[in-house]
């Protein structure tokens, strides 16, 4: 039976988030790791200096692997690129899971990161360019979705491990040797799956462009009028990107790619300043500031876990219709005011001198953990991810997202290196960094993120030609199809190449100053201007 168009390429989309689930899961399973007995003996009972630089040196990794698969990805392919951090990730799952000492562990940690630094750039990349852009967003949240699960599967086997096996070796290698599960059939079977159409087209590859296409929206069909308005669509907007460099350089010389990449680091730096890391990196000494023991914060954790499943399907059903501004703005929000809460518990009911803490202060701070998770995951960590690659054009988006990526490598690792001391130091007053920068974040993005819901990748260009920098709250509305159902009766964004224009206004029809295609019976394409 053939699936529908849109499952099919929903099901790839899921596939390449396999990739997701092994940044996910470190996530989660690097805060059991770090306090078991076991493990603290093999790596001689390192400082908390030590320990923070083993659990961020995977984040240094990462840092270091976004811009060669961007470079990878932009040279060999989409998939060959997927497949390549693919195999390095394994790599540095094998040396942490036989670590015999720590320069072992470090060095695993650091080529675990290099596959996810990779992966995590790769992945939405590939979404972006084979999605429908009706559901685009869907496609590219996936990315923290599969994270999600990540983090629920390291949760529940850490748990498990700490309950039933406490202080063996098993313990601790045991989970991680789980994480190279998800990377073992990524690694095998992505050149079963459709290569980027755009990546194609950009190469010079129209024929397998098309087939691509086909494959992707119309189970198979060259001759669909949706794969042939694309095509051209695609053609159209490459042709133009061939008039300007590619080269890195073009993010500083030209203003509306600097504009664009810039809003993807801030979004990303902006990420790791809701607090999202020194939880999930920190987990157990934040729960023992409350009382909490460490296989009770396991526990905790693994509900959270839950909690962010169910906030990220949530992002998934709802990203194509609610758009990216305002679940972004209100997310931060939310995630500010839990961090408000914690900081009031912490100050008014701090421990006794004899060790004994509020039971109905320490139940509330779970419950804001809980909301934190919930709204972090339905908006903030999903659209940092899907705005980036959406934005950028086909000639820069897997360097620009590269670029985007390294922003929230390096804040993380910031992140990691100064929580377990700023916790021993400044305990609650620490809290306020991630209260303030919520709301800040908020505000930041209602002034400078235009909405990008319903517009094609290709339109995305002359959509921000015709945007202001501080959009101030302001933003063209169009519906959520209206890219598609454009394509689908044979009418193309012309761009520049096409000498037409763009169509940005609220609820405009979308066969206003559009190109308009032509097929013959031989199947060629040509674009002809409307005038408005």
């Amino acid at each position: 039976m053939t699936l529908p168009p849109k499952v099919y390429t929903f099901l790839c989309g899921c596939f390449a988030a396999l990739g997701s689930i092994t940044y996910g899961y470190d996530l989660g399973v690097i805060a059991g790791v770090i306090v078991a007995p076991a493990f603290l003996n093999r790596m001689d009972n390192p400082s908390a200096d030590y320990t923070g630089f083993i659990v961020s040196s995977m984040l240094l990794g990462a840092l270091c692997g976004s811009v060669p698969a961007a470079l990878v990805a932009d040279k060999f392919s989409r998939r060959a690129a997927i497949l390549a951090f693919a195999i390095v990730f394994l790599l540095g799952g094998s040396l942490q899971t036989g670590a015999m000492n720590r320069g072992m562990m470090l060095a695993g940690r650091f080529f675990a990161g290099l596959g996810i630094g990779g992966l995590t750039v790769l992945a939405p990349l590939y979404q972006s360019e084979i999605a429908h852009p009706s559901i685009r967003g869907r496609l590219t949240t996936l990315q923290q979705f599969f994270l999600g699960i990540g983090a629920l599967l390291a949760s529940f086997v850490v748990y498990g491990c700490t309950r039933n096996y406490p202080g063996t070796v098993f313990e601790w290698r045991f989970p991680l040797a789980l994480q190279l599960s998800p990377a073992v059939p990524l690694a095998g079977l992505i050149f079963l799956f459709p290569e980027s159409p755009r990546w194609l087209v950009a190469h010079g590859r129209e024929d397998d462009a098309r087939r691509s296409l086909a494959r992707l929206h119309a189970s198979g069909d060259e001759t669909d009028v949706f794969v042939v308005s694309q095509l051209a669509e695609i053609k159209v907007a490459v042709q133009e990107e061939r008039r300007q460099t590619a080269k890195w350089s073009r993010f500083v010389t030209d203003k509306q790619a600097f504009r664009k990449v810039m809003i993807g680091i801030i979004l990303q730096f902006s990420v790791q300043m809701t607090g999202v890391s020194a939880i999930q990196y920190f987990a157990p000494a934040i729960f023992k500031g409350f009382g909490f023991g460490t296989e009770q914060t396991l526990l905790l954790q693994s509900i959270n876990s839950i909690i962010a499943i169910i906030g990220e399907i949530s992002c998934i059903v709802f990203v194509d219709r609610l758009g990216r501004r305002l679940p972004l703005i209100w997310c931060n929000m939310a995630v500010g005011s839990t961090f408000i809460v914690v900081i009031i518990l912490q100050a008014l009911f701090p421990p006794t001198d004899a060790g004994v803490f509020n039971v109905g202060a320490g139940r509330t701070f779970v419950a804001m953990t809980w909301i934190f998770n919930f709204f972090f995951s339905a908006g903030i960590g999903p659209l940092s991810f899907a705005i980036p690659v959406e934005i950028l054009s086909t000639d820069l988006r897997a360097k620009g997202s590269a670029l985007a990526a390294m922003s929230c490598w390096i804040s993380n690792f910031m992140i990691g290196q100064i929580t377990p001391k700023a916790l021993a130091t400044s305990q609650w007053r620490y809290y306020l960094l991630f209260a303030i920068c919520g709301f800040t974040n908020a505000l930041t993005f209602w002034a400078i993120l235009p909405e990008t819901k319903g517009r094609s990748l290709e339109e995305m260009d002359m959509y921000f030609e015709e945007t202001p920098w501080l959009v101030l709250g302001k933003t063209g509305k169009i519906k959520q199809k209206d890219a598609e159902d454009r394509l689908r009766q044979g009418i193309v964004a012309g761009g520049a190449a096409g000498g037409a224009q763009g169509q940005w206004g609220d609820e405009e029809s979308a066969g206003d100053h559009a190109g308009e295609i032509k097929k013959s019976a031989t199947g060629d394409v040509g674009v002809n201007t409307l005038d408005a």
